[in-house]
């Protein structure tokens, strides 16, 4: 249970985080949830994912798209990560992991020609470890699988099945002490993008903001970026345009989405828009601001616990007809160490995967809007980062909206 009233208060302490409390919990809910399966464990080779079972990073952006290191959970708690070779160093004072193994690489760039036969071996070494941690059984839940390693596994007599929705659920609850930790986070976030507004000027290039941005960012801890959604004027229109060398003018609307990954590896994830230079807006821009305004606001006052994904999308703001092509990719998202379960889906969209679920106490979500006319000469970005509580939702992002363009 946690209300608003409690949920304040956490915020409000000032304390140094506790990142071994805050990495117990998460192993914790990974425990949990593996022991009401029937499995012999959990293997993970998503870097996020490692980070969050563990607390162990290495590379985290080069080893998303090169598999060479993972982490074993074990049905009976037993904690293996393999890491890079030189590598084992970086997790050795991590009270979460009982043992550190050099890690086999299958992957064509690490071994070329002799993949099958190195995914062998490492099939091996995990029916080893489904044998002595597994309890009995052979089924061995995994979040990323190349087609070699299926193969190698099914050799074995394991059974790989599915284990991203295992660790999306795990990710979606929090403690309290990783909420504090993922608001401080955002924090320097936050004066990341008050110090990238202060040097803001006209003649500018929009990859000169985004970059004052990425600097501000890594000198406060931050890690780095997932995206460079920051564009400006009619590059604003339609929406994920990646940053460019346009020149700002005066009075261009600037609109952009952090999608940073902060210190202690949280999602710092705020979407603003102003004018450049603070300059008045146009009733067209005011217009603009004040859709997407209320949409947000709109669709925050809706997240309770127990409101299902569906119903939620059948009660959110409904844009007007001008701008629902131009929609974005979703209402809401979940936020952590990146975008999480649950997504909720515009209604429009169904087709391409909605699902049902429910908001439950201590998610923290993103309410995301873009309001851009079909056509038209800009658009507005904004998004807001909520925690849910038992009695309502409690916004946790402290950079203002424009209320002068109201």
């Amino acid at each position: 249970m946690t209300t608003l009233a409690q949920a304040k208060t956490v915020l409000a302490e000032t304390a140094p985080i506790d990142e071994v409390a805050v990495r117990a919990f998460r192993l914790g809910r990974i425990r949990r949830l593996l022991a009401s399966e029937d499995v012999a464990g959990l293997i993970l080779f998503d870097p996020v994912n490692i980070r969050y079972a563990c607390g162990a990073r290495n590379m985290q952006v080069w080893t998303m798209h090169n598999f060479c290191r993972y982490l074993f959970v074990g049905a009976d708690g037993r904690v293996v990560h393999f890491e890079l070779a030189g590598g084992a160093h970086l997790a050795r004072d991590l009270e979460t992991i009982d043992e550190i193994r050099p890690a086999l690489s299958f992957d064509f760039v690490v071994v070329g020609p002799r993949g099958q036969e190195m995914a062998g071996r490492f099939a091996a070494e995990l029916a080893d470890l489904a044998c002595a941690h597994g309890r009995g059984s052979k089924r061995i839940l995994i979040d990323r699988a190349d087609l070699v390693l299926v193969r190698a596994l099914d050799q074995q007599g394991l059974e790989p099945i599915d284990g991203k929705p295992l660790i999306e659920r795990a990710r979606s609850i929090k403690s309290h002490e990783e909420i504090r930790a993922l608001v401080a986070s955002l924090r320097t976030c936050e004066d990341s993008v008050a110090a990238m507004r202060a040097q803001l000027r006209h003649g500018m290039r929009e990859s000169d903001a985004l970059s004052f941005l990425l600097k501000e960012s890594v000198a406060r801890g931050g890690e780095y970026p997932e995206t460079r959604l920051l564009a400006s004027g009619p590059r604003t229109n339609p929406w994920f345009q990646e940053t460019s060398d346009r020149v700002m003018s005066a009075g261009d609307l600037l609109a952009f989405d952090t999608d940073l990954i902060g210190p202690m590896g949280f999602y710092n994830d705020i979407s603003r828009s102003w004018t450049v230079e603070d300059t008045k807006p146009t009733d067209e821009q005011r217009r603009l601001y004040d859709m997407s305004r209320h949409q947000i606001s709109h669709n925050i006052d809706l997240l309770r616990p127990g409101t299902g994904l569906l119903e939620f999308g059948e009660k959110a703001f409904e844009l007007p007809g001008e701008f629902i092509e131009n929609r974005y990719a979703d209402m809401v998202h979940g936020c952590g160490l990146g975008v999480e379960y649950p997504f909720v889906w515009y209604p429009q969209d169904a087709e391409w995967g909605a699902y049902d679920g429910v908001f439950e106490t201590d998610m923290i979500v993103c309410v995301e809007s873009y309001v851009g006319r079909t056509g038209g000469a800009e658009g507005v970005k904004l998004e807001q980062p909520v925690w849910i509580t038992d009695d309502g939702p409690l916004l946790i992002s402290d950079y203002p909206l424009e209320d002068d363009y109201a």
